[in-house]
C-alpha cells in the first residue's frame, strides 16, 4: 500500500539535540513523533490541554522505530504521519524524512490507547474526530 499521510509538519534540527556523533540522538526522535501527533490535533482544533481537563487521556502503549538515515544539526526534515484504527488502539503511522535530498530517516509505528476518566476504554470523541482519517 502506498503511503496515504494526512498530515505533515516541517521541522528543523537543532545541534542540542544531536549527540557527539553529530548526529540527532535516537530519543528525540519521540520528541518529534509527539511533537507532530500534537500538532496534527492542534491542526483539528483539538486542545491536548483541553482533552486532560475533560477526562481524556491519549496515551502512548507502544512505539516501534526503524532508523534508517541520521539527521544532523541544521538539517530540515517533514514528519509525516497516516493512522488506523486497530480495536481500541489509534496506529499512527510516521515517517520522519530529509527535506534536502528526501531519503527516509526514520519509520515508526506509534500505538495510543485512551484513559477515560484514568480508565482504559475506547474513546467515541477520537473515533469521530478521525474517521475521515482513518486508512485501511
Amino acid at each position: 500500500m502506498a503511503e496515504k499521510y494526512i498530515y505533515e509538519l516541517e521541522m528543523k534540527v537543532r545541534d542540542y539535540e544531536c549527540d557527539l556523533q553529530g548526529i540527532v540522538n535516537n530519543a528525540n526522535y519521540q520528541h518529534y513523533l509527539e511533537h507532530t501527533r500534537h500538532e496534527f490535533l492542534t491542526s483539528l482544533n483539538v486542545s491536548f490541554a483541553q482533552l486532560h481537563k475533560e477526562g481524556i487521556d491519549p496515551v502512548v502503549a507502544r512505539i516501534n522505530m526503524a532508523f534508517k538515515t541520521p539527521l544532523c544539526s541544521d538539517d530540515w526534515f517533514i514528519s509525516k504521519l497516516y493512522l488506523k484504527k486497530e480495536g481500541i488502539k489509534y496506529v499512527f503511522y510516521q515517517d520522519i524524512v530529509r527535506k534536502s535530498d528526501g531519503k527516509l530517516s526514520l519509520k515508526a509505528v506509534v500505538e495510543i490507547v485512551c484513559l477515560i476518566n484514568g480508565r482504559l476504554s475506547s474513546c467515541e470523541f477520537f473515533d469521530k474526530l478521525f474517521a475521515p482519517y482513518f486508512t485501511e
